[in-house]
């Protein structure tokens, strides 16, 4: 899943495409983590136990081991800290974060395949146990710029769009979504937005690849930018029912931000999707002209959802579901995926210290210190929305990297 932020760059533009409160989940009900919990428990089944835990005795404030050196990376530099470096470190509900990181280790990072076998059965640990887990197994290392110098972080959010579309086109349902057309090799440069919205020639070339028709371009704009979606698609003989369209691939070009060309036109003062909106319903003329500024069009598939399938988010660059709250896209640069990451952020929208997973990127979460959280799925009234259009403040990060020769 491959997505981006419409944030204009200006210190007040929200983000247009993603947010979480503190564990609310974005509607992530007690009957969806039960559901979750059969996931974990038929790979607990599975799965050999861990070693026994060393105890706590104290926590963070009695680890004296000597440090390690600092860890280069293309992107960031690894500083190794102490765990009573981290704040809130021991507060949080690791068993909350837990089924994240289960699903990752269906692809564990390189060299995590051991942690990962101990890691499954420790999902209905304790959470002292947990806790002790990690803190023996993995040195926490704070997130620095390549230079050593501690950026200012930014963390933002992005969420699943659930909206409605109809199977064939219509009088009011007229804008298509396609899957990949003939050919198209990953990398290569296609044609633009406007040459698939203009060209007779570019159109042919997907005719019979329409998956899917939305009543308004806006819609499906959102729907590529965060990169995953779902349908409440109304069938040919009037059946209605929800399926995924996921991130299958795109033209080439690079995101450019339709939010930052309205704002370089001071054409409007908020770069949110109500603003966007607001803008498009009382300058209709000017529609293409907008949309066309973001010469980039993504491709999709269509999946089904199941009664399980439907209560976990869509699959991330790791290529295993993303976990609301849980799951973040970073630069894998910075950061590679399925690395535990300690997230700590404060700010209008989110005030949270937690334990996260990297699991997805995007093309806009570019830097050491840059994270975008996924918030769930819904429509615009549904929390997953209204937590990503506002999540935009600082952020600080430390990596959890396995101990050498444990």
């Amino acid at each position: 899943m491959v997505h981006h932020t419409i944030n204009s760059n200006r210190n007040k533009a929200p983000s247009a495409s993603r947010n979480n409160s503190s564990m609310n989940r974005s509607g992530w009900s007690k009957g969806r983590w039960a559901l979750v919990s059969v996931i974990v428990g038929s790979l607990v089944a599975c799965a050999s136990g861990p070693e026994p835990d060393a105890p706590i005795d104290g926590g963070p404030q009695t680890d004296t081991s000597p440090l390690p050196p600092a860890i280069a990376r293309n992107g960031s530099r690894w500083t190794p800290v102490r765990w009573a470096e981290l704040p809130g470190w021991g507060a949080d509900s690791l068993h909350e974060a837990w089924n994240a990181w289960v699903l990752g280790c269906e692809r564990p990072a390189a060299g995590q395949e051991r942690l990962c076998a101990e890691a499954r059965p420790l999902a209905i640990a304790s959470a002292a146990e947990q806790l002790a887990w990690v803190q023996r197994r993995f040195q926490p290392y704070r997130v620095d710029e390549p230079d050593g110098t501690r950026p200012s972080g930014l963390l933002t959010g992005y969420y699943e769009p659930i909206l409605n579309a109809s199977r064939l086109p219509t009088a009011t349902h007229r804008t298509p979504l396609y899957g990949p057309p003939a050919g198209l090799r990953n990398g290569q440069n296609w044609y633009t937005r406007k040459d698939i919205d203009t060209r007779a020639d570019v159109q042919a070339q997907l005719r019979g690849r329409e998956l899917a028709w939305l009543a308004n371009p806006i819609d499906a704009l959102v729907l590529q930018i965060q990169g995953s979606g779902r349908l409440n698609i109304t069938e040919p003989d009037g059946r209605q029912r929800q399926v995924r369209l996921a991130f299958a691939g795109h033209n080439g070009h690079t995101y450019q931000s339709v939010g930052r060309w309205l704002l370089d036109q001071r054409a409007i003062r908020d770069a949110s999707w109500e603003g966007i909106r607001d803008w498009a319903a009382r300058n209709p003329s000017r529609l293409n002209e907008m949309l066309w500024a973001n010469p980039r069009t993504v491709f999709f598939r269509e999946e089904a959802l199941t009664d399980f399938s439907a209560q976990l988010g869509p699959r991330g660059a790791q290529g295993v579901p993303l976990t609301p709250g849980r799951s973040i896209a970073v630069d894998p640069k910075s950061i590679p995926y399925g690395t535990p990451v300690w997230l700590a952020t404060q700010g209008s929208a989110l005030n949270a210290q937690r334990l996260v997973m990297a699991q997805d990127t995007g093309g806009a979460i570019v830097g050491a210190v840059r994270a975008d959280l996924f918030t769930g799925w819904g429509s615009w009234t549904d929390p997953a929305y209204l937590e990503a259009s506002t999540l935009k403040q600082p952020l600080q990060l430390w990596v959890l990297w396995p101990r050498s020769g444990r």
